[in-house]
């Protein structure tokens, strides 16, 4: 939801190897938390969803290495399903073109940023990385 509220982001496409489009855009319509979302929501058949007229390309891989986001644009992913949260399967993205992935959750091997903990020790060539966790 915020992300497609701010000017300086732009979400291209999403996967979700556990629901379809047409679930997605009602869990983003109704939220417990955060109420009615404020926009449009429509559902492009199976490509993908409509937000705010904006196109949004959506997957349901099982393998992130099957998802090519270079063809949607995509560069960096957030990897929030909870299943690829090691360095070795996050990786798996950049085979479908992606140049980084941020794993927003903790992991047992990918080097952990926090913002105003320790985000000045990030270094730019570093391709996987956790933000420690998404709560």
């Amino acid at each position: 939801r915020n992300a497609v509220q701010q000017k300086d982001v732009e979400v291209l496409a999403v996967n979700d190897p556990f629901i379809e489009p047409h679930y997605a855009a009602y869990m983003l319509k109704y939220d417990s938390t955060h109420g009615v979302f404020n926009g449009t929501i429509e559902v492009d058949g199976d490509k993908g969803l409509i937000v705010n007229g904006k196109k949004i390309r959506f997957y349901m891989e099982k393998d992130p290495a099957n998802i090519p986001w270079s063809e949607t644009g995509a560069e960096y992913i957030v990897e929030s399903t909870g299943v690829f949260t090691t360095t070795e399967k996050a990786k798996a993205h950049l085979k479908g073109g992606a140049k980084k992935v941020v794993i927003s959750a903790p992991s047992a091997d990918a080097p952990m940023f926090v913002m105003g903990v320790n985000n000045k020790e990030y270094k730019s060539d570093i391709p996987v990385i956790s933000n420690a966790s998404c709560t």
